[in-house]
């Protein structure tokens, strides 16, 4: 793509700087993409079904990044602080918010749900619902518990968890790691500095892999269209209502008040991130986002430290808009089942969410799993209800990402500003 000039010069001499055609911006692209691949799914199922590797090996792309953009940023802004207590600090205030702030989405997802009661009305016969359409989730929701959890955050070699490419066995690589560095001392400099450099050249190969992002969202989007349809939109008109309303009500309530309290614009923020989000949108996946969302959070005025200990853990723990999926979709089947579930139960739902949700990033289609596992350790709703929402969970799931992107980016800034690591001047002049 050929470069643009950045300036120009008017009638009196003075360079001012020109905008960059409209076209040329990578939401608009991606845009465009998401609208192609509509057009195809609708119109031709069939052919959009197999644009489906285009987003696919996009997303690959993305996920070989990750690992090692994660591993030398949070190693690099931790091993390059003084403090260990510092980081300790940032840790420990970083799993306060969010534990607070995921509380706060399924709060507010069982709120929504109740008052708008999607599922009342279908009355479906418990008995012809066929479990075995999530027998996959089933089985692994069974393989999943708190211990389980717990030693799965620890890899059996320390390249396996880049092989494979589990965020949270890296980012404990990439702590243990950072530790060890920063107490070599003044002989582990030289080593910092190369870890920096690596960085700077993952994040040349990240541009280049972001050229291929409308393709990306073409293929996801024409896939997602062509195979559930837009019928299955109309057919769970009142689920994706519910959702997507309690969704917009916690960004732009809970959220918002979260972004005031930091001191910045939640509007001008998610502006800022545009790109991003529109790129989560054509992918249906958080982590598309998750490495440019680290470095414009530093230009933002974040120190490169508590970006590399916020985002990645917030991608881990922090899942707000996977909360608010799992209490709507809870309750839905509940209510299309004619099940009545009490106050007693809601809130036996949500303390078990409040654990098992924490959980949800470390595996494939965590949120289904992890809503899968909790139901079956409850007898109040079944299990077996989640086939009812199989062929729009795709829709939901795309709320979900873009919410999760948008609470991470909100909790970097906040704790930044509640540790004293954002310059707020620097944050004032980029959402300015």
């Amino acid at each position: 793509m050929t470069k643009i000039i950045s300036s120009s010069i008017d009638t009196l001499g003075v360079v001012t700087p020109r905008r960059k055609p409209f076209y040329l911006h990578l939401y608009v692209q991606v845009l465009a993409a998401i609208a192609l691949g509509i057009v195809l799914g609708h119109f031709s199922p069939t052919v959009g079904e197999q644009m489906k590797p285009l987003g696919d090996t996009f997303i690959k792309l993305i996920k070989m990044l990750i690992a090692p953009i994660i591993f030398c940023t949070v190693v690099s802004g931790i091993a390059s602080m003084q403090s260990l207590k510092r980081i300790g600090r940032i840790g420990f205030k970083s799993l306060i918010y969010f534990e607070v702030l995921t509380t706060f989405a399924l709060i507010v997802g069982l709120i929504g749900v109740n008052l708008l009661k999607p599922g009342v009305g279908m009355h479906i016969d418990p008995t012809t619902l066929d479990a075995s359409a999530i027998a996959g989730y089933a089985k692994a929701a069974h393989d999943q518990s708190v211990v389980g959890f717990l030693t799965h955050i620890v890899p059996s070699t320390v390249f396996g968890a880049f092989t494979e490419g589990d965020m949270l066995q890296v980012l404990f690589i990439s702590v243990l790691f950072a530790f060890g560095l920063q107490l070599l001392g003044e002989a582990g400099k030289p080593l910092l500095s190369t870890i920096d450099l690596v960085a700077k050249a993952f994040f040349r190969m990240l541009k280049i892999v972001m050229y291929l992002a409308p393709l990306g969202a073409f293929g996801g989007m024409a896939f997602t269209v062509g195979k559930y349809g837009v019928q299955s939109l109309g057919a769970y008109g009142n689920l994706l209502v519910c959702y997507y309303l309690t969704g917009l009500v916690f960004v732009f309530v809970v959220l918002n008040l979260v972004a005031r309290l930091a001191g910045f614009s939640l509007w001008k923020f998610l502006k800022y991130i545009r790109e991003e989000l529109v790129l989560v949108l054509g992918t249906s996946s958080s982590e598309s986002a998750l490495p440019r969302l680290m470095g414009k959070l530093e230009k933002l005025g974040c120190e490169k430290s508590t970006v590399g200990l916020v985002v990645p853990s917030g991608y881990c723990f922090n899942l707000d808009g996977s909360c608010i999926n799992m209490t709507v979709l809870a309750m839905f089947i509940a209510q299309a089942l004619d099940i009545n579930v009490s106050i007693y139960h809601q809130v036996t739902l949500l303390l078990i969410l409040l654990l098992t949700s924490k959980g949800a990033a470390s595996v494939t289609g965590g949120a289904f799993i992890t809503l899968a596992a909790t139901l079956g350790s409850m007898d109040a709703i079944p299990a077996a209800g989640l086939v009812l929402v199989l062929g729009v969970y795709r829709f939901i799931s795309e709320g979900g990402a873009l919410i999760n992107v948008i609470g991470n980016g909100v909790a970097t800034l906040f704790v930044a500003r509640w540790d004293g690591a954002l310059d707020r001047e620097q944050l004032k002049r980029e959402l300015g």
